[in-house]
């Protein structure tokens, strides 16, 4: 496909003419009665923008992805010029589409015109799955057909309804609706359309079914299982840049991340002695003296993406992290399985490391310890799921601690267990930022509201995001704001058109606070790992905010968020 992308790039602007001279309504009349007039659509192909400009002023949120890098300009050009906040622009191409999938978001409807007779037919399988796993449940899928050869140099493959409906039974997908044959709305001699839509009935209980019967039913007793789990949900909640490769059904993410928030869960539990364990004699693989005890001057707090290890400190966090990964490997990895025993649900490609001195803890870190392995549905129900399965981990790691007789000797209460379950320490903990917006005003400079532009005299440190919903304490989410914008927004998140028209004062506020060398790499570590599509050595405030107006999107879709 890439000659065929070259000539899009090269025809950006030809391209454009030819689609803009066409509406919406004139190319996609055939599917009227689907037309989408709400929800999160993903517009695969995105061309000029004609279409995601249409779809965003009836009312949908579009997520626009486009391969061409100078039609992708073209087209986030017109969407900006109509001030529609309502469309976010992605580089992004089938079959793999990963930067869409590092958004973490499901689609109600999506798109797919004038693009399927470009993939060749050993990648159509694969981008059917992908794009099916998109699909929120009860979702659309319009997938228009093109018959008729290029005569410019672009390349095509045959296409036929009865493939799509071959590939919709094997992904679980109705073909609900087939149109007729129509001639090319532009008038070219030879080719025809016929378009396509598809529905996803299932609502993937199927994955949640199985999550529900391993925190319930498992026969072995044990928090290691439950401490896995909740990692899991925790990492695919706030981490959407964490999957390293998705392919054929199975996700892989870092290894790492996972060792980093196994640790976080049980410091607190472990470090006031909570047993943990049927046997208290046995110890817990994971706390042994070169590691964990070495660190126990640290809280659950200090081990936190963007921390620097060095000497002593550095050497302990890497055995931890290798006595953690091999108490996962050892214990819920190989005995959380189904059906027979050789079935793992989880599996782990460690990696070879070589000890340093001194430790980052960011994306490279984390990521050199390998993959962490599970199915790709799993994992998405990980993500759509997790604040409902999160507190039902929480609920039975309580009652399996109350089972343990320490525990019972010292007389623990139910506080005392959620206590220590927490997940953050330093809950709304604002005072490093606070403390930067008095240290820039003391110097002379003017800070001001990144909602209002106003100067701030009485401010809050806002969290851009709401911690109640998504707790965070990243520097890129806490924002200066007046004291009276913090109360009416409260826990609400602020709608794309307030994101869009504030988004010169976020990123002023970002270069102005945060600009010595360490300051940023904490900042952008922080962003790389909790962002879509922040590469690891990012050093651009446009890509993170970006990237913020996605992750927005996601949790409002999630977690069904109020906005302001």
């Amino acid at each position: 496909m890439n000659k065929t992308l070259d000539i899009y790039h090269q025809g950006a602007a030809l391209f454009a003419q030819q689609y803009d001279a066409l509406s919406f309504v004139q190319v996609h009349q055939s599917w009227q009665q689907f037309w989408p007039d709400n929800g999160m659509v993903l517009d695969i192909g995105a061309g000029s923008g004609r279409d995601a400009l249409w779809l965003a002023e009836r009312g949908c949120q579009v997520i626009a992805a486009e391969p061409a890098a100078d039609l992708l300009r073209i087209g986030q050009s017109k969407t900006d010029k109509h001030s529609v906040s309502r469309v976010q622009w992605l580089s992004d191409s089938l079959p793999e589409l990963k930067a869409t999938y590092q958004l973490n978001l499901q689609f109600n409807t999506i798109l797919l015109s004038a693009v399927w007779m470009h993939l060749a037919p050993s990648e159509r399988e694969r981008a059917f799955r992908k794009i099916a796993n998109l699909l929120a449940p009860g979702g659309r899928f319009v997938l228009s057909l093109r018959f008729g050869d290029f005569s410019d140099g672009r390349v095509s493959f045959p296409v036929s309804v009865d493939e799509i409906a071959k590939l919709a039974r094997q992904f679980g997908l109705v073909l609900s609706f087939v149109s007729a044959l129509t001639a090319d709305s532009g008038g070219r001699a030879g080719v025809q359309w016929q378009t396509l839509v598809l529905e996803l009935p299932d609502d993937g209980s199927a994955s949640l079914s199985r999550i529900r019967h391993i925190v319930l039913n498992d026969s072995k007793s044990s928090t290691y299982k439950l401490a896995l789990l909740r990692t899991l949900v925790r990492i695919a909640d706030a981490h959407p840049g964490v999957v390293l490769d998705r392919q054929d059904g199975k996700v892989a993410i870092s290894l790492g991340l996972v060792a980093l928030y196994w640790i976080r869960l049980f410091k607190r539990l472990v470090d006031n002695n909570i047993q943990q364990n049927s046997d208290p004699a046995k110890g817990l693989g994971f706390v042994t003296e070169r590691g964990w005890q070495a660190l126990q001057h640290l809280t659950a707090d200090d081990f936190a993406v963007g921390t620097l290890f060095t000497g002593p400190d550095a050497e302990a966090l890497q055995q931890l992290f290798s006595d953690t990964l091999k108490t996962i490997k050892d214990g819920p990895v190989t005995y959380i399985w189904q059906g027979q025993k050789d079935n793992q649900l989880f599996s782990m490609l460690r990696q070879k490391i070589q000890r340093q001195s001194t430790v980052l803890i960011d994306k490279p870190f984390l990521n050199s310890y390998g993959h962490f392995v599970l199915s790709e549905s799993m994992w998405d129900c990980f993500r759509v799921y997790g604040c409902w399965i999160e507190p039902l981990l929480v609920q039975q790691w309580v009652s399996e601690m109350q089972k343990y007789e320490l525990n019972r000797q010292q007389g623990f209460t139910l506080d005392t267990y959620h206590h220590h379950l927490r997940w953050l320490d330093r809950q709304h903990d604002t005072g490093y930022v606070r403390k930067k917006v008095e240290t820039l005003r003391g110097a002379g400079h003017d800070v001001r509201s990144v909602w209002s532009g106003k100067p701030l005299y009485s401010y809050d440190i806002d969290h851009c995001l709401p911690f109640s919903y998504w707790p965070n304490n990243d520097l890129w989410n806490l924002l200066p704001a007046s004291c009276e914008e913090n109360r009416k927004k409260s826990d609400r998140l602020p709608s794309q058109s307030r994101l869009h028209a504030s988004r010169s004062q976020i990123t002023d506020w970002w270069q102005q606070a945060w600009h010595s060398e360490t300051e940023q790499i904490r900042f952008f570590v922080e962003a790389a790992l909790s962002l879509p599509n922040i590469a690891y050595n990012c050093t651009d405030f446009d890509a993170v905010f970006e990237a913020l107006q996605f992750q927005s999107a996601g949790i409002k879709q999630r977690l069904q968020v109020a906005e302001w």
